[in-house]
């Protein structure tokens, strides 16, 4: 378990800004991590298998594994060159730490997508990033720094929450709306124009760069067995210095915090893993950040966010506010959400109300959520039913004065983290 007394090892993807404040260009990043080594993809997926890489994205998946699935089927289906797509598009509203990856250590991203393209014969790699994205002429001019064998290219996707989920990227990158499609087949299966893809998150090219330059044992070096290596972490909400922080994986939600500045007003609950995360009590501090920890806990890693909720609003409410914005997020292509998660808001909202109704309205809220959850066509109902499953548990006493009608005055206070579209 790692605590914020250990964290000095832990500057690797943003060792450019700790060190000095500034990102590294090409010749900097060179000297920093040398050149890039050339691996096939039998060498690259050992040499990240040993490391123990899983996907920083939200998934937590074996990225060692999806390497292997790309490049069998790639000699499956002939003539069917891979594709490696790097995806920089932070659909989650509450997450900066790609767009921070992307502006200070371009050049690790650049180097894990030019070695995956590499390894797999890939003759087409591309960087998503979404429309609008800050610091977008900076990375297109960091990538004509570069002479890579397979030159990246970036394209803009739309900004909705949606659209970076992998199977809509594929589909927007092949000519189609950026919309999620079910699976199977999965992109490394059938991806960008039915050629075999990979889909990997911009951290996770950027730890596959720093293991291809310095191997899995210098990779484990920081982390636990679960989670080795070090992660990104934004925070946000009551604390005093929210913001973007490298840490090992393990370090402790509490240490997290405290390298925030910690909090700036009293604090009742932590929401954990994005906006379809879960929330955690105060009790949950001590959690380390692992896939293994988190599940335990009752939330995700998923895209690590820690968003501090202060005492003087009412938890309940602030997940409406959120729920709406997910109802609204959804594709509208599938039942759970065209008419469950709209439904699930207006039940949460009835309750949160405390009107008369307000039992009844739970009542429903518990069969809802049940119906809707495992039945989508993509993830998002699911990280739907997840934050709203959570908020009934931990705040159990706010919902149980909300269904007596009793009075309370936090209910009405707008939202308090991001809502992209939204008045705050």
């Amino acid at each position: 378990m790692t605590t914020a007394q250990d964290l000095s090892h832990a500057h690797r993807l943003l060792a450019s800004w700790y060190a000095d404040g500034d990102r590294d260009d090409l010749a900097a990043h060179r000297r920093r991590h040398g050149s890039l080594p050339v691996l096939d993809v039998a060498g690259l997926a050992d040499l990240v298998e040993v490391a123990g890489l899983r996907g920083r994205g939200g998934a937590g998946f074996p990225t060692a594994v999806k390497l292997r699935a790309v490049a069998a089927r790639g000699v499956r289906a002939r003539r069917r060159v891979p594709v490696v797509v790097a995806n920089g598009c932070e659909g989650e509203p509450a997450s900066r730490k790609d767009a921070v990856l992307l502006h200070h250590s371009p050049h690790l991203v650049l180097d894990g997508l030019a070695a995956a393209a590499d390894a797999l014969g890939a003759d087409d790699a591309i960087l998503c990033v979404h429309t609008g994205e800050p610091g977008l002429g900076d990375l297109r001019a960091a990538v004509a720094t570069r002479d890579d064998r397979v030159p990246a290219r970036v394209v803009t996707v739309p900004r909705r929450y949606v659209a970076s989920e992998e199977s809509a990227l594929v589909g927007y990158l092949s000519g189609r709306p950026a919309l999620p499609t079910t699976t199977p087949p999965r992109p490394a299966e059938r991806g960008v124009a039915g050629r075999p893809t990979l889909v990997d998150n911009v951290e996770t090219l950027a730890h596959l760069a720093l293991i291809a330059h310095h191997g899995p044992d210098w990779f484990r070096r920081a982390g636990t067995s679960d989670l080795p290596g070090t992660l990104l972490v934004t925070t946000g909400g009551a604390l005093r210095d929210p913001g973007v922080d490298e840490v090992p994986g393990g370090t402790t939600v509490q240490a997290v915090l405290e390298l925030a500045g910690g909090p700036a007003e009293p604090v009742q609950a932590i929401l954990s893993g994005g906006y379809g995360g879960a929330w955690l009590g105060i009790d949950a501090l001590a959690t380390p950040l692992t896939h293994e920890a988190m599940r335990s806990a009752g939330s995700a890693l998923g895209v690590p966010t820690l968003l501090a909720l202060p005492t003087r609003v009412c938890g309940l409410g602030q997940t409406a506010h959120l729920l709406d914005h997910l109802a609204a997020e959804s594709a509208g292509q599938c039942g759970p959400c065209r008419f469950g998660l709209p439904a699930i808001a207006q039940d949460l909202r009835a309750i949160v109300h405390g009107s008369p109704g307000a039992p009844d309205a739970h009542a429903r809220l518990q069969r809802r959520l049940g119906t809707v959850d495992g039945r989508g066509a993509c993830a998002h109902p699911d990280g739907s039913v997840r934050l709203v499953r959570s908020a009934l548990r931990v705040f159990r006493h706010d919902l149980h004065d909300h269904l007596r009608g009793l009075p309370c005055a936090g209910a009405a206070a707008p939202a308090l983290f991001p809502l992209p579209g939204r008045a705050r």
